[in-house]
């Protein structure tokens, strides 16, 4: 029977084998395709007249619009539910253009700052206010944004009010576009909806600079952050205790909007490895995050059918009991080229309790850098490995870079094609 994208990855989600493999490219902020690969996809592909311009639907990332177009050449069978903000703070509502250092033409938010430095570096302003300092930073010849260090003296004594600013009860307006976006995509799309919610991940390094605030306090030095988290342990529970409480509260407005209408939610984006494994031991994994992660995640599950989606980079191995004790549905990006993090052996040990979502082609290697037929050797094989008793959404390893060849992308789409047929 065919099967609907929605039910399509439902029914991979529940580790039952679909009508054909489930496929993601740009439902989520970490599953998606550089503005500069979008535009040359659709050029490649004759979707535009050449220079029109792709939408950034992420300036942090610097991350283009998947149209609807193109995910119907991809076979996308999940579509995005995002809220109105950046990670700059300025709304992404109204978009003006802007071309890329590499000539790239995109529409970018309206407040995002197109003035090049002297250096060629891009400088972005949390609300687009140029009266206070940058937050964020796209080096000459970058084509994404690094958060700058905004550090002020901080105090002991209010370390917790002061880590805890951007955790705040969401307004009307905001619950009012989830629902009508929500109603929006379940009328005009069969896909599943995934969706993107503020303040549901803890410790997210990217998130700790607080790029959108416009003059952060606390702790928000990434370095001085991972310090603490050995040197003061009292403060980063209590922060992660009073985001819990906000984040259930947020989680409750968001289901009276949404209902059942969104399939998955990601509710982590702190990376917790490196190449070669973890970054901190399973005992500190289990003291500092997973009663908060659990917190929000039992909710979702014991209030909701979504499905719970963990995004975290690296060789996680040692971690994966305690992540399922988090009650973590999804893991992504599934990076089979760090240490410990084999597909085969990812798939025998916890295929039935992750459904892996990417693992699909290395990002790091194999897709920038290999030829074509080396693109789709690793494709069918990741898809022979993974794909079997379902369980997997095919995605790359992260998000595709701008430096990747064109015709190792379509490679990537051949193959799909062959095996959704």
């Amino acid at each position: 029977m065919k099967l609907t994208s929605r039910q399509r990855i439902e029914t991979t989600c529940r580790h039952e084998e679909p009508d054909i493999l489930p496929v993601d490219f740009g439902g989520g902020g970490q599953t998606g395709l550089h503005v500069g690969v979008v535009y040359k996809l659709r050029q490649a592909l004759k979707l535009d007249p050449p220079g029109t311009p792709v939408k950034v639907v992420e300036p942090y990332q610097m991350l283009g619009e998947v149209a609807d177009d193109l995910r119907d050449y991809i076979g996308c069978d999940a579509v995005p539910l995002q809220g109105t903000g950046t990670m700059f703070g300025f709304p992404a509502i109204e978009y003006k253009k802007f071309v890329l250092p590499d000539g790239t033409p995109t529409l970018v938010p309206i407040d995002f700052n197109t003035e090049f430095e002297p250096d060629g570096s891009l400088l972005q302003y949390p609300g687009g206010d140029r009266s206070v300092p940058a937050s964020g930073v796209m080096p000459s010849g970058g084509s994404f944004f690094d958060a700058t260090v905004r550090v002020e003296p901080f105090d002991e004594a209010t370390l917790v009010k002061d880590n805890t600013e951007e955790f705040v009860l969401f307004d009307d307006a905001l619950f009012d576009h989830y629902r009508r976006e929500a109603e929006r995509l379940s009328k005009t799309s069969d896909r599943a909806i995934f969706c993107g919610f503020g303040g549901l991940t803890f410790g997210d390094i990217a998130l700790v600079p607080a790029t959108f605030l416009k003059r952060p306090k606390g702790i928000r030095d990434i370095t001085e952050w991972y310090v603490s988290t050995a040197t003061r342990k009292p403060f980063i529970k209590a922060v992660f205790e009073y985001q819990a409480e906000i984040a259930v509260e947020n989680l409750k407005r968001l289901h009276q909007s949404v209902g059942d209408r969104i399939s998955v939610i990601q509710t982590n984006g702190t990376d917790f490895g490196t190449q070669n494994g973890p970054f901190l031991s399973e005992k500190t994994y289990r003291e500092l995050y997973l009663p908060y992660q659990k917190r929000v995640n039992g909710w979702i599950h014991q209030n909701t059918n979504w499905k719970t989606f963990m995004h975290c980079c690296g060789g996680i191995v040692p971690l994966l009991e305690a992540i399922a004790e988090a009650e973590f549905d999804i893991l992504n990006p599934v990076q089979c080229s760090a240490r410990g993090m084999d597909a085969k052996w990812l798939k025998k040990e916890y295929g039935n309790r992750f459904v892996f979502w990417g693992g699909g082609i290395d990002t790091q290697k194999t897709l920038p850098f290999g030829t074509p037929d080396e693109v789709r050797d690793q494709v069918k094989e990741r898809i022979e490995i993974f794909a079997p008793g379902g369980g997997f959404v095919f995605n790359a390893i992260h998000n595709v870079l701008v430096n990747t060849p064109i015709d190792n992308i379509l490679a990537v789409f051949e193959v799909l094609r062959e095996y959704r047929k």
